[in-house]
């Protein structure tokens, strides 16, 4: 420990307050608004989702869980358990069960405190990292050791951390944006091989050029039709332009006993069920599929993967022919009557080359991009470690 620094529990230099158990059948759609652990998101909170409550419903003396201006909040479990924020607005709140309200003693800046947190949270998450839904306790909390240098060190402290933090801030905007550059490029590209074709392209329904079926799922009850050598896909493994080792595979006894089919490596697959709708892969082995997927064979007339970037290039026109009430999806004959800009197989050839030659440099891109990010994660870190470690 540096000299003049003191490790000290947290809950030694700095009140805690936990929310308030108010009744959700006592919401309301105005009133006195309430935080929830979901409405504490990174590093502010999230105002949009608040609820609401009467005064006059509760007989308690509430003043102690109102949140103003400044004040530091966590959330102590759910799906936004450790997340951090200050209440950034004008707005004051009444904190529920499960958000805790940091109050730092005098000496202890509030900012230092925040950055604490930010990086020692998560450690200490581990330690419910078994439980079904992660939790921090009063105590845990109260327990977190923290690093306490003299004020004046502690404000040196955040000045730095602030100025550097809002130049990665900038840097992850900057590159964030490169990214999603980089994917419109191709996407653009795309799009111009599809609307700029030649005179010679002809437009064709899915059904027209090949044969297309959907799959089926062998009985789940029925042992001996799993564990066997046929390759069975579902749509949510439909992730890359060439399908992987399978998470499950059937027996020749399940596919003989379902909608299953065996397609032929070199198929496309193409999902048509609510968000895996047009997710598609092209098998790199015999293989066959859920009723979620319709499988569209090869012949000698056409290139899948140029029948698959034809597709993907009218996708989010596509997309709108979904029906359903509670999910969206797409029939087997919405699939078969997909149309796509045909031409010869030389030339359905040579687009798929170019297209690969571009996706190929995006990727180069998108990866460049990707490390960038990962390091300026790394840095936020290294900062953080070194701030508290008496380094900064």
């Amino acid at each position: 420990m540096k000299a003049g620094w003191q490790l000290k529990k947290l809950g030694t230099v700095c009140g805690f307050q936990n929310g308030f158990a108010f009744k959700s059948k006592l919401f309301r759609e105005s009133g006195y608004p309430i935080l929830r652990i979901s409405n504490i998101q990174d590093e502010a909170i999230e105002t949009r989702r608040v609820v609401y409550f009467q005064l006059e419903d509760y007989k308690e003396n509430l003043d102690k869980y109102r949140v103003v201006n400044g004040d530091l909040l966590i959330a102590m479990s759910g799906g936004t358990t450790g997340k951090i924020g200050f209440n950034t607005t004008d707005q004051w709140y009444y904190l529920n069960q499960r958000v805790g309200k940091f109050e730092p003693k005098d000496f202890l800046s509030k900012q230092y405190l925040f950055y604490f947190l930010s990086t020692r949270v998560e450690e200490n998450l581990r330690i419910s990292a078994g439980s079904a839904q992660p939790n921090l306790s009063t105590e845990q909390i109260k327990g977190f050791e923290i690093p306490v240098p003299p004020l004046p060190e502690q404000q040196r402290i955040v000045t730095i951390l602030d100025k550097a933090f809002a130049s990665i801030a900038t840097a992850k905007v900057n590159a964030e944006r490169n990214l999603q550059n980089g994917r419109a490029l191709f996407e653009s590209h795309l799009q111009s091989v599809f609307t700029q074709r030649g005179e010679a392209w002809v437009e064709r329904q899915l059904g027209e050029i090949a044969e297309v079926q959907s799959g089926g799922t062998p009985s789940v009850s029925q042992k001996d039709y799993w564990g066997g050598g046929i390759s069975w896909y579902s749509s949510g493994e439909l992730n890359q332009t060439y399908t992987t080792h399978p998470e499950r595979k059937i027996t020749e006894t399940g596919l003989n006993n379902s909608n299953a089919k065996l397609f032929p490596k070199g198929s496309l697959l193409v999902g048509m069920y609510d968000t895996a709708a047009l997710k598609m892969s092209i098998l790199d082995r015999d293989g066959a599929f859920n009723q979620a997927i319709a499988g569209l064979k090869p012949n000698d007339k056409i290139d899948v993967e140029f029948v698959l970037h034809a597709i993907n290039a009218d996708k989010p026109r596509l997309l709108l022919e979904r029906r359903g009430v509670r999910q969206k999806n797409l029939s087997l004959r919405k699939i078969k009557e997909i149309k796509i800009p045909l031409p010869e197989l030389s030339k359905q050839r040579a687009v798929v080359s170019r297209i690969r030659s571009v996706m190929a440099e995006t990727q180069r891109l998108e990866s460049i991009y990707q490390q960038k990010l990962a390091a300026l994660a790394a840095l936020k870190k290294s900062l953080l470690d070194q701030a508290f470690t008496g380094q900064l």
